[in-house]
């Protein structure tokens, strides 16, 4: 790995105080990065909160490879119960995909290490916990794979990762949003304080007792320092579980370059929708007589909001309230229509067409595909090498963003319209709405397919792919 650092790439360290915006020490292309997944303590709000967190051995969060650099990754688990985590973004082998449902691992014991060994797809991803409700205490952390365009573009860069935060534990969480006091995701569920709905549309399964960027409100942001007129490379992450937010730049000037850790044709943007597991590049241009300048994430269908603050050297630091002066609407796809792929899909025909339907309800709160759970799931059967399209199409009442592992996809219709759009792993689907899909099987295995909102996930939205010699 280079030792070679920038004036701006030093800024980006010193301004993201111990996250993951610094540079790793130079490691041997043969010697394993090592992630502890253990506990920590943060302060919410003036509250402490034991949290999990995914960190290296010098205490930093997350995880940064130079471009060209392999995969190798030593997972120590110190968080007291099993866990695995799954390398969002990355396209490993089956075995290696961090997760348990398809047959192919156990999870980490408490205690044991699992090493990790393949090479690694560019861009902005992330990890967390595919075990269980671990995701919503925070066991989630940014991964970023730089790629030689990265290095080029000599901007500072600044990686945030947006979470939703209870102090209720993620059982009791889950309990409320069903309205069970236990896991019987079946019983019809009473109205439960913090879920929302209305007749047309529900938005929000649960108030969150706040949301937080880089571990941090409003009441106490991260404030990254920056040139004047220096340029920054925005890496944003939505880790939250259940929550979408609209991203607002106010007076700077953004150039969207990348989503889901995938370039596409550069597009000016002030405001943009973020889904659950979804990941933008923006590069930003600061003002020349400096400032300070919010960056800001507001929860969709609500007033809530969270961000971070970009400052020149001298700029007093304005507070930023966590409550917008009015909510604003669901998130929606008014970015995605205009979006393109700088390497979309070789033009063919489909060899293999799936429809999926995206089915359930608040109450009682069960959401399904084609009205299946995991549990009596019918298998996608594709062969190795076809293309392959799937239509997602949204009979719920509630948007849904549904992630494929192992493989990333290209958005080729909306509503049966036609469109070049960007390469993904991970798209909303609105209420009312088809979103078509399509990628080539060339990642043989067992691979799921599910809703990102944690809480769908887990009462049954998620099924497989299945492809070659597995049954």
């Amino acid at each position: 790995m280079s030792a070679k650092c920038s004036r701006r790439r030093l800024l980006a360290s010193a301004g993201a105080a111990g996250l993951v915006a610094s540079l790793p020490s130079p490691l041997s292309a043969a010697t394993p990065h090592q992630l502890i997944a253990d506990r920590r303590s943060i302060v919410v709000n003036g509250k402490p909160a034991s949290v999990f967190g995914l960190r290296r051995p010098d205490g930093q969060s997350g995880l940064i490879l130079d471009p060209g650099e392999r995969f190798i990754v030593d997972v120590l688990n110190r968080t007291g119960e099993p866990t695995i985590i799954h390398w969002h973004g990355q396209t490993p082998p089956p075995d290696q995909d961090g997760v348990t449902d398809t047959g192919y691992v156990a999870p980490i014991a408490p205690g044991a290490t699992q090493r990790y060994d393949f090479p690694a797809r560019p861009g902005t991803h992330w990890m967390h916990s595919h075990h269980g409700l671990q995701e919503q205490a925070l066991l989630a952390a940014p991964l970023i794979v730089r790629s030689a365009d990265d290095i080029r573009l000599d901007a500072q860069e600044v990686i945030v990762l947006l979470h939703d935060f209870s102090f209720r534990s993620p059982a009791e969480v889950l309990a409320t949003v069903t309205g069970s006091a236990g896991m019987n995701h079946g019983a019809a569920p009473a109205m439960a304080h913090g879920r929302r709905g209305a007749a047309a549309m529900d938005l929000n399964d649960f108030d969150y007792d706040a949301y937080l960027a880089n571990d941090r409100t409003f009441t106490d942001p991260m404030v990254v320092r920056t040139e004047r007129s220096g340029r920054v490379r925005l890496r944003l992450i939505n880790g939250a579980t259940s929550t979408a937010f609209w991203v607002e730049l106010g007076a700077l000037r953004a150039s969207l370059l990348a989503v889901d850790g995938n370039p596409v044709a550069p597009l000016d943007v002030r405001r943009l929708p973020l889904a659950q597991g979804q990941r933008v590049d923006l590069l930003l241009t600061l003002p020349a007589g400096g400032g300070a300048f919010p960056v800001i994430a507001q929860r969709e269908g609500d007033r809530q909001r969270t961000g971070i603050i970009l400052a020149s050297p001298g700029s007093a630091i304005t507070r930023v309230d966590d409550l917008a002066d009015a909510p604003v609407g669901a998130i929606d796809l008014s970015l995605e229509t205009r979006l393109a792929a700088v390497e979309p899909l070789t033009n063919r025909q489909p060899d293999s067409r799936h429809q999926l339907t995206l089915t359930g309800s608040m109450m009682p709160y069960v959401w399904t595909l084609d009205g299946r759970s995991w549990a009596n799931r019918q298998p996608l059967r594709i062969k190795t090498g076809q293309r392959v399209a799937v239509d997602l199409v949204n009979k719920s009442q509630m948007g849904h963003p549904m992630h494929l592992h192992g493989h990333h996809f290209q958005v080729v219709a909306i509503n049966g319209r036609r469109i070049t759009g960007a390469v993904r792993d991970t798209v909303l689907v609105p209420v009312d709405t088809t979103v078509t899909i399509a990628f080539d099987a060339d990642n043989p295995g067992r691979w799921l397919l599910h809703c990102h909102n944690l809480f769908h996930m887990a009462t049954g939205m998620m099924t497989e792919l299945s492809y070659a010699d597995v049954s």
